[in-house]
């Protein structure tokens, strides 16, 4: 049995059965949407690293020897510009005392309970560097100022440079994290910052830290999910009732794409996949692509009704039109989506499989429930959409037919052009920017960088290679070194290394003689020293972050400011060579923390996901060669495929220029929706020609009659879905949806001009007939 054939029998076999239809489909959606109660949000920064990644293992290496960073930051503003005044401090150290209430608190480091040592005769002293006596003494509060300017481990950390701003570093340690315990967490945080704004207004205080970025993906993620997804069903709505003038069919495509979100969320729930910063993009970008098939099929369906056709010959002639066309673009839009299963962020492969499973479930209800409802509604409209741009498609036929192969050769140029500028884009990330400046995270941030310290922590183990080998002096010296060349570089604004506390020891221990700032002449007295002054140290705040339990091993932890992930990329190079070059003798761990691996995701994941894309397309070329039985068409096709991903990271280059994790898996994410025009253009083209035996440009002309309007509409749903993503708060999602739309609308004008200009040059020097020669 042939194609045809198949397509007449699947076409009547639908319109006779629509009650079973109907049946079938709301059961299949009822089953679905079920799921929707077992969905998750995960807010873990690090779900965007895969279990598997290297960078993230030797974190976690490094966390399960030393200690787990994960914190909350009060950042302390005195509008009075001063933080060593007696009213400021007493309230540092009020605030230092509650921070500890805070849920899962390990740690609590601030100016106040800073764990500063000094000698009193042959004692040594380890007490909080402010207390309430010393609070309210200006002679003492002086010099307790100038103490904490000069102190490394002090300075750009818990105090500002200029004594304006202060910190208070909030260690956290969760059992085992989740939405609940953070949101704990953070709740308490934003608390504690109110509670003292408002108590004491002559301050400001702001909260940031790692927990409270996990915090703000999760709202902001939520926040796309119920305002986005429901702002975008609204423009949707509006734009096909504008298109199709018809209440009946803005209806059906409004039940056609919210069973298709609910149908693929649903699942996702059953499946146990969780909704986060990237997946949290999925509603919105299914009611976007829901909208192409059920439109296909509308135009086609009222078109024929206008021409005169009764109800159920204008249903079957439109299936058998247009079920080929849905069927291909379907797959391929699937395959496209799918392909974000090779990024290396696994929110992408969230995204990409939700997504495929509502395309899959906005072809069975395009295909099944919507033809069945056309059965049983009483819908007798006579209108064609068509008419609304007809003279836009006369207009572009005319100019194909004189011009073809100027346009060919000027939008080849200008393609070209563009692919040199996207070469230009540079891969570079800065994660602090992710969010929109009037995010209150955002602005503690910014306020934090600018003032305070950075927020970017990368850390280096450095092994002395033998127990008790960290109170060597020529590991110390080597360790000192190490830290003085760090606080050189421009990006670096603290270290914390065991070398300085080895120095101030040695200080303290010969009567605070600055002359003695220096590492211990032995090792025996450097293991006395560091014994004396762990001994000393309160619980919660001892050495455990910094040294290893067997006293082999240091951790270095580098603060900085956030400068982009390809400064940080440069930066951990430059630091891993000066290692080796300086510290051969010396095993040390490459550079990482949170920072680093995300520093490297997005330049392994751009690569991983071009792969992909060109393996989708090569798969997607084949499923079209089989389809269409014409190779010839398959290969023209793929010319109006490759290039909008060009062109638009040509446009990306020429006025952005750089390239973020959100904007790798464009490629692929856009590849399976601009094949979808390409397809229904060719497919209805090569029916025009074999099946109605037109000649090419009179088949040009008949498949924008047939096809044109639907492109248009579908097009501009699709910019408008993906603009609507521009609208986010989170920047990872406001420029994937930027590109995107770029991407799709630039789709459509190659298929416009350059497709079927490929297609006339190509079938009349096939035909021997002329680009101006219509029958």
């Amino acid at each position: 049995m042939g194609r045809q054939a198949l397509e007449d029998q699947f076409a009547h076999w639908v319109v006779r059965h629509p009650w079973q239809l109907i049946v079938s489909t709301f059961f299949l959606f009822f089953l679905s949407a079920f799921g929707l109660n077992s969905l998750q949000i995960d807010s873990d920064l690090r779900v965007f690293f895969g279990k598997d990644n290297p960078r993230l293992l030797e974190l976690e290496a490094m966390e399960n020897i030393y200690a787990k960073h994960e914190n909350v930051v009060f950042i302390v503003v005195p509008q009075e510009g001063e933080i060593f005044t007696p009213r400021t401090l007493q309230v540092l150290i009020e605030m230092t005392a509650q921070a500890w209430q805070m849920p899962f608190s390990s740690a609590v480091y601030s100016l106040t309970n800073y764990q500063y040592s000094y000698a009193r005769g042959d004692e040594l002293v380890v007490a909080d560097f402010i207390t309430g006596v010393t609070a309210v003494d200006p002679e003492i509060l002086s010099s307790k100022r100038e103490i904490a300017l000069h102190e490394p481990a002090m300075v750009n950390r818990l105090i500002s440079t200029k004594g304006d701003v202060a910190g208070i570093n909030v260690n956290v340690i969760f059992r085992e994290k989740n939405a609940q315990d953070v949101a704990a967490v953070a709740d308490f945080a934003r608390n504690l910052a109110a509670d003292f704004t408002q108590r004491y207004p002559f301050l400001r205080v702001h909260v940031s830290g790692s927990v409270m970025f996990d915090t703000a993906f999760s709202e902001v993620g939520q926040n796309d999910v119920q305002q986005l997804a429901i702002f975008m069903f609204l423009i949707l709505v509006i734009i096909v009732g504008i298109a199709l003038r018809s209440w009946m069919a803005t209806l059906l495509i409004s039940v056609t794409i919210l069973f298709s979100t609910a149908t693929a969320m649903g699942i996702a729930g059953w499946l146990g996949i969780s909704i986060n910063p990237a997946s949290a993009n999925a509603p919105t970008i299914i009611l976007t692509l829901a909208v192409a098939d059920s439109v296909h099929i509308l135009v086609t369906y009222y078109h024929q009704m206008y021409n005169g056709a009764g109800k159920v010959d204008a249903l079957v002639k439109t299936l058998k039109v247009n079920l080929q066309a849905v069927f291909l673009t379907s797959v391929t839009t699937v395959i496209g989506f799918l392909t974000m299963n090779f990024s290396d962020a696994p929110p992408f492969h969230d995204l990409g499989n939700i997504v495929a499973l509502g395309v899959l479930a906005a072809l069975i209800y395009s295909v099944f429930l919507l033809p069945a409802l056309l059965v049983v509604l009483p819908d007798n409209a006579r209108f064609s959409p068509i008419s609304v741009s007809s003279k836009l498609f006369a207009s572009i036929t005319g100019l194909l037919a004189t011009r073809s192969f100027g346009i060919i050769l000027g939008m080849i140029a200008t393609a070209t052009i563009l692919g040199v500028f996207a070469l230009q884009n540079r891969l570079n990330d800065n994660w602090i920017k992710y969010f929109s400046e009037h995010i209150p995270l955002r602005v503690a941030t910014d306020i934090m960088e600018v003032r305070l310290t950075g927020s970017d922590f990368i850390e280096y183990s450095i092994a002395a290679g033998e127990p008790g080998g960290i109170n060597d002096p020529e590991y110390l010296r080597n360790l000192d070194d190490f830290a003085r060349w760090l606080r050189a570089q421009p990006i670096v604004e603290n270290v914390l290394a065991i070398s300085d506390v080895l120095k101030r020891l040695n200080k303290n221990m010969h009567a605070d003689d600055s002359q003695w700032y220096r590492i211990p002449e032995s090792r025996e007295l450097a293991a006395q020293y560091l014994l004396l002054y762990e001994m000393n140290l309160p619980q919660g705040l001892d050495l455990n972050d910094r040294i290893n339990v067997d006293k082999s091993a240091s951790r270095v932890v580098i603060i900085v400011k956030n400068h982009g992930t390809a400064a940080l990329r440069k930066f951990d190079s430059t630091v891993q060579q000066w290692l080796r070059e300086n510290t051969p003798q010396y095993m040390h761990s490459r550079g990482t923390g949170l920072t680093i691996v995300w520093a490297n995701i997005s330049e392994n994941n751009i690569r991983s996901m071009l792969v992909a894309a060109f393996g989708a397309l090569f798969l997607i070329s084949i499923i079209l060669f089989i389809a269409l039985r014409r190779v010839d068409m398959g290969l023209i096709s793929l010319i109006p495929n490759i290039l909008p991903a060009v062109c638009a990271f040509g446009l990306w280059g020429l006025i952005v220029g750089e390239i973020g994790l959100g904007l790798s898996v464009v490629v692929s994410m856009t590849l399976g929706i601009v094949v979808d025009d390409t397809v229904h253009f060719v497919s209805k083209y090569v029916r025009a020609r074999d099946v109605d035996k037109l000649q090419p440009l009179a088949a040009i002309q008949h498949t924008f009659q047939i096809a044109g309007s639907a492109m248009l509409i579908t097009t501009v749903a699709l910019v408008a879905g993906f603009l609507v993503l521009t609208l986010s708060d989170y920047k990872m999602s406001a420029d994937m949806g930027l590109l995107s739309a770029a991407t799709i609308a630039i789709a459509l004008l190659l298929d416009f001009l350059l497709l079927p200009a490929l297609l006339l040059r190509f079938d009349c020097r096939v035909t021997g007939g002329s680009p101006q020669h219509i029958k």
